[in-house]
C-alpha cells in the first residue's frame, strides 16, 4: 500500500514512516500542509496520516481541498487538538479516524489497517490453495504453519492476493515496494523478489505467472 504521511514535527514523522516502511507500505512524506496539497492533487494513496497543525495550510483546509477534488483515500487524523468540537470539525471535513496525540505506534498500525481494509472492501484473512494470508496480523500461514516473510516480499504477497485472478501492473508493484525517496524498483529488482516468493510458495497450491509486459497475477495452479 501506498501511504502519505503529512507532519511537521520531523522527529515523529521518521518514526511513523519507518514504522510503515517496515510493515511493507511505500510512504511518502510532507512536512507542511502546502507540499502535503499538492502530492494529494497529483499523486494516488491508499491512505493518508494527516496533522492538523502544520505550517502554510492547516491540515483541515488540507483534507477538505482533497475531498472536493475526489481523493477517496482513507485519512486517519493525528493531533494535539483532543476538544470534542475539533473531532467533529475532522470528521464533518472528511476524516475516517481521529488519533490524539501522544499515541502508542501499534494503534496507529492498526487503525490504519482497519481504514484499509475498509477502503478496499479487502477481508482481514485470504486464502488461495493453502496459503492464508492475515491482513490485519501481517502474517502468512502455509498449510497451517507460519511462513515468515521480509516486509517487501510481504507486501508483494498481499497486493497479488488481494486481486486473485487479475494482473497487476510491474508499475504499481514497483511503487508499493519503493520507499519514498527512492528511485521505482527496477525491472529485474522486482523479479527478483517475485522469484523469491515463488521459492518459498512452490509447494503453496498457488501460482504467481508472469503475464509478458502487463504484470502479474496470483491463481491457483487449477485455474
Amino acid at each position: 500500500m501506498r501511504i502519505l504521511v503529512v507532519e511537521d514535527d520531523p522527529t515523529l514523522c521518521e518514526v511513523i514512516a519507518r514504522t510503515l516502511r517496515d510493515a511493507g507500505h511505500a510512504v511518502d512524506v510532507a512536512a507542511d500542509g502546502n507540499k502535503a496539497d499538492a502530492m494529494l492533487a497529483l499523486d494516488p494513496y491508499d491512505a493518508v496520516v494527516l496533522d492538523l497543525n502544520l505550517p502554510g495550510m492547516d491540515g483541515l483546509e488540507v483534507l477538505s481541498r482533497a475531498r472536493r477534488r475526489g481523493v477517496a483515500a482513507p485519512v486517519l487524523v493525528i493531533t494535539a487538538r483532543d476538544t470534542l468540537d475539533d473531532r467533529i470539525r475532522g470528521l464533518d471535513a472528511g476524516s475516517d479516524d481521529y488519533l490524539v496525540k501522544p499515541f502508542d505506534l501499534r494503534e496507529l498500525e492498526a487503525r490504519l489497517r482497519a481504514l484499509l481494509r475498509r477502503g478496499t472492501g479487502a477481508a482481514a484473512r485470504v486464502e488461495i490453495g493453502s496459503v492464508m494470508l492475515d491482513t490485519a496480523a501481517r502474517r502468512v500461514f502455509v498449510a497451517g504453519e507460519p511462513l515468515v516473510l521480509p516486509p517487501r516480499e510481504f507486501a508483494l504477497l498481499e497486493a497479488l492476493m488481494l486481486q486473485p485472478g487479475k494482473v497487476v501492473s510491474k508499475s504499481k508493484l514497483a511503487t508499493q515496494l519503493s520507499a519514498w525517496g527512492d528511485e521505482p524498483l527496477a525491472s529485474n529488482a522486482l523479479e527478483v523478489f517475485v522469484h523469491r516468493l515463488r521459492k518459498k510458495l512452490e509447494h503453496a497450491g498457488l501460482e504467481i505467472r508472469t503475464m509478458r509486459g502487463m504484470g502479474y497475477m496470483i491463481e491457483r495452479p487449477d485455474g
